[in-house]
């Protein structure tokens, strides 16, 4: 799984395949999709509190899928380009993070929208959440600096050393959580279990910003503000 991929134009088409299939899902469903209002929006709980029409929806995929489009092939852009083979197998890795991620993300959406699921936390749900989590988690920790895919603090961006390692402890917490989530999915109580999968999210983002600022203080080769 950490293993990056060998063909930087394998990891292109895979990003122009996928941004296809969610803003070709979202075509139709903006044209052709179900005429009653879908659930766009679930709060906490997991349960729906806005509701939209396939228009809405649609937009929302095609969005997704140009958001891929754009930062994936970014990446793939500056990969191809870039001279330092670490540098460019870095940003292959951040290119990989935003495949894995935000079509994974367009078509969770897509298919609790068009399902017309009102609750969101039950197992299944949680379990596909998680299970982004973890592939994320996976590549996290070799993502080299860039201003879309990781750990982004001041710190990072002003020592690598703070960017390698608070990047590092992001993969590993956000893979242990996502593997977590995805064990205890069947199992979790509701609605406590989409809590706590939330909160651990959110604590692994805070304690790699801490880890940012802990790394790029104690940096000799840090660069000052």
């Amino acid at each position: 799984m950490t293993t990056p991929p060998k063909s930087g134009s394998a990891l292109n088409l895979a990003t122009v395949a996928l941004s296809l299939m969610v803003g070709g899902l979202g075509a139709w469903t903006f044209l052709a999709g179900p005429t009653e209002l879908l659930p766009v929006h679930w709060n906490a709980s997991g349960q729906a509190d806005d509701w939209g029409t396939r228009e809405v929806v649609g937009s929302v995929l095609l969005g997704m899928a140009l958001l891929t489009l754009l930062l994936g092939g970014g990446m793939g852009l500056a990969a191809d380009r870039a001279e330092d083979p670490a540098r460019r197998r870095a940003l292959g890795y951040a290119q990989l993070v935003v495949v894995l991620s935000l079509p994974l993300i367009g078509l969770l959406i897509a298919s609790a929208s068009l399902s017309g699921t009102t609750d969101i936390g039950g197992a299944l749900p949680m379990a596909l959440i998680s299970l982004v989590i973890l592939l994320m988690g996976a590549f996290l920790g070799r993502v080299g600096p860039n201003p879309v895919v990781g750990i982004r603090t001041p710190w990072a961006f002003k020592s690598r050393l703070a960017w390698d390692r608070s990047n590092r402890l992001a993969g590993r917490l956000f893979f242990i959580i996502g593997l977590a989530g995805l064990l205890t999915a069947p199992f979790a109580p509701r609605p406590l279990g989409l809590y706590a999968l939330l909160a651990a999210i959110v604590a692994a983002a805070l304690l790699a910003a801490i880890e940012s600022w802990r790394v790029w203080r104690t940096d000799p080769d840090r660069q000052p503000f």
